[in-house]
């Protein structure tokens, strides 16, 4: 039991960003860095009164600390990495393993099989674009969701068990990918950037990319370019594209490109280098609409949003689930938002 607290509690601390000194600080010293160290080195176990000092300056339940859940994370690939300090890494790292330790347990509980069944795991090495266009079609098909828009993509990726965080980091962070106990996938997005859905998707599916195919001797600039260009696939395929723009276009309004984004759900910069891609406009036409985009201030913030959800309420609805068929107690299940009891009773007893 040391050992489970020496590592759940140097998970925490790294969560928070502190180092053993920080946290000493944050307790006003009332442990000192000394004993934290004896902690997380699993040489002691503090008692009740100190954990619960401990819970609330690590922003974790007093419970958090024992949970024996096995989480351990393949090799992660985020997105820009090179610009990703280490310690903003590990607070990445260690949020994402207490959100999967939590829904992992909770699987449990009810006994639900979360394996993951790969729908292109016999695909050949990935190289070029038309591979990748491939691939896009052959999931699409796979998964049933035929030439029209997608709704929800954080939804339709938690129906196929892959499971997805939302990570409340730094804004330089888009999202990453991995695998859990070497079979579970996950994907990452940050919720600082929730208020762009299309931005969402498109980080998601980009993931899901890296996550599903398997790449040849290429560059990694060269393989994320497949990667957008599968997102872009993905959101909107060729056929589809074709039927709303025509097979070749000599320019593009951006009113039919902001109605194609409030449909599709994908972003109209991200429209315009599909129709690049799909042959509909040349290299000349691209750059001067991304000139355009540049002087109109556009580039960041377009002048059309898409209004669509991204979201999955399924974490939550297996916690109500197990709570109402009495298999965990409200407590737990408080625990298992990662919440106070008090915050949970506040939110969520009057349903009960």
């Amino acid at each position: 039991m040391k050992a489970v607290f020496a590592e759940r509690f140097k998970s925490a601390r790294l969560m928070n960003g502190f180092s053993l000194q920080d946290l000493a600080d944050a307790l006003d010293n009332k442990l000192s860095r000394q004993a934290l160290h004896r902690y997380e080195k699993g040489e002691v176990i503090p008692d009740a009164e100190k954990i619960n000092m401990l819970s609330k300056a690590l922003k974790v339940s007093a419970d958090y600390f024992f949970r024996t859940t096995k989480v351990e994370l393949s090799d992660v690939e985020y997105r820009k990495l090179n610009k990703m300090p280490q310690k903003e890494a590990a607070i990445i790292n260690e949020k994402t393993k207490e959100y999967i330790s939590r829904y992992l347990e909770l699987e449990e509980i009810l006994g639900l099989q979360n394996e993951f069944e790969h729908p292109l795991k016999d695909f050949p090495l990935v190289t070029e674009y038309k591979q990748v266009n491939k691939a896009a079609e052959i999931l699409r098909e796979k998964w049933f969701l035929g030439k029209g828009p997608i709704f929800n993509i954080v939804e339709l990726l938690e129906d196929k068990n892959i499971k997805v965080v939302k990570l409340d980091v730094a804004e330089d962070f888009d999202g990453l990918q991995t695998f859990v106990n070497g079979s579970i996938p996950v994907v990452a997005y940050n919720v600082r950037k929730a208020n762009k859905p299309d931005r969402i998707r498109f980080t998601l599916l980009h993931e899901l990319a890296h996550l599903l195919l398997k790449f040849g001797d290429i560059t990694e600039r060269e393989k994320e370019t497949l990667c957008h260009q599968f997102s872009g696939a993905m959101l909107l395929p060729e056929e589809t594209i074709k039927a709303e723009l025509g097979a070749h276009r000599n320019k593009l309004s951006t009113l039919e490109l902001g109605n194609i984004k409030k449909q599709y759900g994908i972003s109209m910069q991200a429209i315009v280098m599909r129709a690049k891609a799909c042959g509909i406009i040349n290299d000349h036409y691209t750059k001067q609409f991304f000139f355009f985009m540049k002087q109109m201030n556009w580039k960041v913030d377009e002048p059309v949003d898409y209004q669509g959800v991204e979201e999955s309420n399924r974490f939550e609805q297996l916690l109500f689930r197990a709570l109402i068929e009495d298999q965990i107690s409200m407590s737990k299940a408080a625990s298992l938002s990662n919440q106070s009891l008090a915050e949970f009773k506040k939110e969520h007893q009057p349903m009960f």
